[in-house]
């Protein structure tokens, strides 16, 4: 997905607010989780987010989104968002972070397809996805 920054997106200081961005991995996310499930997908969480540099009115903010694990009736989506400077094509990192969706299918949730994985670097993904998942159920448990 790609989005321009305008004035109503920003802060006082000219930054795009936070919570835009969030709203937009959600939205990005929610896009890929549902490709890949077929079906209608909401969010059950997202981890941790921390900023690395705005972006700010009149740039570009980039996001690209891939499922990293597929569960049962779950699959975790990573969002990678960046800024870019539409005159030079110049980017940098914004923020990046792992959101949780559920299938649904009927109002009831729904299985998912098996994720293929074709090299290292989604197999090194998939498996800290099953620590995070991990992490993530206890935590709901306390």
């Amino acid at each position: 997905m790609t989005e321009y920054v305008l004035p109503t997106h920003a802060n006082a200081l000219g930054n795009v607010f936070g919570g835009q961005i969030l709203a937009w991995m959600d939205l990005c996310a929610a896009i890929c989780a549902q490709r890949f499930a077929g079906c209608i997908c909401v969010t059950a969480g997202i981890d941790e987010l921390s900023f690395e540099q705005p972006v700010r009115v009149g740039q570009v903010v980039r996001l690209e989104a891939r499922v990293t694990a597929a569960f049962r009736t779950s699959c975790e989506i990573f969002v990678d968002v960046r800024g870019e400077d539409p005159s030079t094509g110049v980017t940098w990192p914004c923020v990046s972070g792992f959101v949780t969706f559920v299938a649904f299918r009927e109002g009831k949730p729904a299985k998912l397809p098996e994720l293929l994985i074709t090299d290292p670097g989604e197999r090194a993904l998939h498996e800290a996805a099953n620590a995070r998942r991990t992490e993530r159920l206890s935590r709901r448990k306390q």
